[in-house]
């Protein structure tokens, strides 16, 4: 089986998320709107068009229980939007910011949401039945940038948070009247709002660009600017990690991660394919690339079918160009079509990538699950405007990552 595309935008996707049944999905085309798509068949139709922001809209998440969407935008403000009668309805978050918001995401019991801003802080924001609207409360201390990311523990509680001062983090965003005290877990047992329960640099010094709990939570991955994907496994409240893996990438920095097991996660950037890395506390490796752009007959059609001929001497994409363009921008005295490792990207002698995306993935999210739990399909969107679905496992020989993956526990 091989993956699926969807040209959504020719503009970069600023947002993503699936609606509740992976029949709509929000994005938002680098602007200041956000368009709901539906699925009919083999394409994803436009549907709506939520207009409130000012400036770019820079994330955007889907509950899919209650069915809400939050954005969050360049020109400081969130709204929550509900569908009333077929029509989303807008409702403005009070965020007290004064820098843009750069990432938001709801909790798992869809009752708060986190916002991470340019302002050094994180807003955490609850509803106020008694006012009738969307409150929030600040976690500064010791943000010292650009928040760049957040994940949520699957208590409810715990929130990652990546930053640009090149440090991930974890903190309680218990909220007293919201939230039932929660269980003790490795990462602490009190937990008033704004503790710090973990801090962790990148090992040299980049900025942070995502962060991902385990689906048990006891496990922290996050990635990079240095090209480095670290994983933690803390000990006990207090103490050092049991663990604290840092894994060198073979390729440009990852943008996006997300955990697809206990075990296994699928990591994504700048080299343009979503790669799995595999391992347990004892260590970490890539194991292989979702996209494999060695092999043509793993890409999707409209992947290959694409590129056009270099046409005559004279253009800038010729195999000579390709040749001078690794040498310079990979330090590769040969093209690229002839690497074999997993997170080099070939390009052809047309000069476009042998990947499917053509452009820097920004978000990776599980999409599908089996019967058992398990996580069978992935879908990723980038810079390029696509949505892709990949398929990570299925019944017989599957294209791309399926086929590749029977050794890992998923």
């Amino acid at each position: 089986m091989s993956a699926e595309q969807f040209q959504l935008s020719f503009s970069p996707l600023t947002g993503v998320a699936f609606g509740p049944d992976r029949t709509q999905v929000a994005v938002s085309p680098n602007n200041n709107e956000a368009q709901i798509y539906k699925r009919s068949g083999d394409s994803w139709n436009l549907e709506t068009t939520l207009a409130e922001h000012d400036k770019l809209i820079t994330a955007i998440s889907w509950a899919p229980q209650t069915n809400q969407i939050v954005t969050c935008s360049q020109d400081r403000n969130a709204y929550v939007w509900t569908l009333t009668d077929g029509i989303w309805k807008p409702m403005l978050v009070l965020l007290r910011i004064n820098r843009a918001a750069t990432c938001v995401k709801w909790s798992p019991k869809e009752d708060k949401f986190a916002v991470g801003s340019g302002a050094r802080t994180i807003a955490i924001c609850s509803f106020d039945e008694e006012n009738n609207w969307w409150v929030s409360k600040h976690i500064k201390k010791p943000l010292r940038s650009t928040v760049l990311s957040l994940d949520w523990h699957p208590n409810n509680v715990l929130l990652a948070a990546g930053a640009a001062d090149a440090k991930a983090y974890v903190f309680s965003a218990f909220i007293k009247g919201v939230d039932a005290k929660p269980e003790p877990t490795v990462w602490g047992d009190r937990l008033p709002f704004g503790t710090i329960c973990g801090e962790f640099s990148s090992p040299s010094g980049g900025w942070i660009h995502d962060v991902a709990f385990s689906p048990s939570g006891d496990v922290l991955a996050y990635v990079s600017h240095d090209s480095t994907i670290s994983i933690v496994y803390p000990s006990a409240p207090g103490e050092p990690p049991a663990a604290h893996i840092s894994v060198r990438c073979p390729s440009l920095p990852y943008l996006a991660l997300s955990f697809v097991s206990e075990s296994s996660l699928i990591a994504a950037g700048h080299d343009c394919q979503p790669v799995v890395y595999s391992g347990s506390s004892d260590g970490w490796t890539l194991s292989q690339s979702l996209d494999d752009p060695n092999n043509a007959s793993k890409l999707t059609p409209s992947s290959t079918g694409n590129r056009v001929s270099s046409g005559g001497v004279g253009r800038l994409n010729n195999e000579a160009f390709a040749h001078f363009r690794s040498a310079d921008t990979k330090g590769q005295s040969k093209s690229s079509t002839a690497s074999n490792v997993a997170g080099l990207t070939p390009v052809g002698a047309d000069g476009l990538l042998k990947t499917v995306h053509q452009n820097s993935i920004t978000w990776v999210e599980p999409y599908e699950w089996g019967q058992g739990g398990e996580v069978t399909k992935v879908s990723t969107a980038g810079k390029d405007g696509k949505l892709v679905v990949w398929p990570i496992s299925g019944a017989g020989k599957a294209g791309g990552l399926a086929g590749k993956m029977s050794g890992l526990s998923m």
